[in-house]
């Protein structure tokens, strides 16, 4: 079983840790609807990634009532 040699001090224990918080996001503005997005990543209220559309909305597709 691992046991340490010698006790790791709180000073010593926190310094290792100091790089493991959590970082906020950078959100920015989709150029198309102005919805905050992630960068580098297909817009999810308009489907548009760099000014051109990816991904068609659900609301823009027309579905016979009988078909689905």
């Amino acid at each position: 079983m691992a046991v340490p040699q010698n006790k790791i001090t709180r000073s010593k224990r926190n310094m290792r840790r100091a790089h493991d918080s959590l970082v906020a996001g950078n959100p920015a503005e989709c150029p198309n609807c102005g919805e905050l997005k992630r960068p580098h990543h297909v817009c999810g209220a308009c489907g548009h990634y760099d000014d051109r559309e990816v991904v068609a909305q659900a609301d823009e597709i027309d579905l016979d009532e009988d078909a689905a």
